[in-house]
């Protein structure tokens, strides 16, 4: 969501290509302003009211950024113990931090969070950011890359110590199938090559990091061994999320210095 808006805030995306992006997520997304002021602020239905669709959201953001030049777009992903990016204390800082991630406007005092109702609807939720953000320098994208990397062998030697492949057999084949199950994600022209191949990698990242930390069958770790794999695949997670924040906010850049192909 993060990339595909900042797309059509810089005109090289249309809704309906939104849209057909988000479909392999959920078969149905909708709307809804997080409380009655939000929703008169920025024209949007509020609690109580029939939600409405992503293009009717597509167009408020752009009526409110129209009053500042050059807003961008930021990812948020919210961890107990990783809060980097959240805004002060409020109802967008909670709600990212229950979800996990959400979209940041920070100049023009929006947020945006998701949450499944169901197993066919997303709904995006629209909350006023009164407070604050911090200015927020992403980690560079090699920097991100190479970081992501390390992690990853780092823990691979620690569970390896651990024995969790002794443990589970199957986990290869858990891996695999996990990154077949994940809906394929759709992306806009112009983006770049190396964030394409950063979130992939911390897509593959993600999947190793769920099958290590399925419990095993029969207890085969001991409650000891169970604290040191969480404790080795934390900064693994960590690594994770700064790579899919460097990813975003670097295609983030690019999109938004593109020429608006669709004027063209």
């Amino acid at each position: 969501m993060t990339v595909w808006i900042s797309a059509w805030l810089a005109g090289v995306a249309a809704p309906d290509d939104v849209l057909d992006a988000l479909e392999p997520w959920a078969e149905a997304h909708d709307v809804l302003a997080a409380d009655d002021p939000t929703a008169h602020a920025i024209d949007l239905p509020g609690p109580g009211e029939r939600p409405t669709s992503v293009p009717f959201l597509l167009a408020a953001l752009r009526r409110a950024r129209a009053a500042v030049s050059g807003t961008p777009v930021r990812l948020v992903l919210a961890a107990p113990g990783d809060i980097r990016g959240l805004p002060g204390p409020g109802a967008f800082s909670q709600a990212a931090m229950d979800s996990g991630e959400g979209v940041l406007f920070a100049e023009i005092g929006y947020g945006l969070v998701p949450s499944r109702l169901g197993s066919s609807l997303m709904r995006w939720t629209v909350h006023s950011v009164l407070e604050p953000a911090p200015l927020e320098e992403p980690t560079r994208l090699g920097e991100a890359e190479l970081a992501l990397r390390e992690q990853v062998r780092h823990s691979t030697s620690t569970l390896t110590a651990l024995g969790v492949a002794r443990h589970r057999p199957g986990v290869r084949q858990e891996i695999s199938e996990a990154l077949r199950a994940r809906p394929r994600s759709l992306w806009p022209a112009g983006m770049p090559k190396q964030s394409l191949r950063v979130l992939q990698q911390a897509d593959e990242v993600e999947a190793i990091l769920t099958a290590a930390l399925v419990d095993d069958p029969g207890g085969a770790l001991s409650a000891s061994e169970a604290r040191a794999r969480t404790d080795a695949l934390r900064p693994l997670a960590t690594a994770v999320r700064v790579a899919r924040r460097s990813a975003v906010a670097d295609a983030v850049r690019v999109l938004a210095a593109t020429p608006n192909q669709l004027e063209q």
